[in-house]
């Protein structure tokens, strides 16, 4: 259950502009405020059944984005290229080259701050 949330709000975060107003608030509520689909339907006047069935289209919707686009993997393996090669980086910098492996490490620091390492 967890890796979904966790999923779902990289999703949300790339994509959620594209949802209407009252999906992205919905989503919002429910996977980043961890609210009950009960207590969005008392926020937002609705019954259970809707915020279900909003919620349903809304991930179904954010899905189909990552399939078409596929930004949210390609950022997750970017990040995890720039780590390797911080690692690596990191053993490398001795004797000559060090000042030049000091200078690509701090750039590869503050890509990764960034991007919310």
């Amino acid at each position: 259950m967890l890796e979904k949330v966790e999923r779902m709000v990289w999703l949300l975060d790339f994509y959620g502009p594209l949802l209407t107003e009252r999906q992205r608030r919905i989503m919002q509520l429910h996977y980043e405020n961890d609210w009950s689909l009960g207590e969005i339907a008392g926020e937002m006047q609705v019954t259970r059944q809707a915020v279900h069935d909003i919620l349903r289209r809304a991930e179904k919707s954010l899905e189909q984005y990552e399939d078409r686009l596929g930004l949210v993997e390609k950022f997750r393996l970017d990040r995890r290229r720039i780590a390797e090669a911080y690692g690596l980086l990191k053993e490398l910098r001795t004797g000559y080259h060090e000042g030049k492996a000091n200078r690509v490490l701090q750039l590869l620091e503050e890509v990764l701050a960034t991007q919310g390492a």
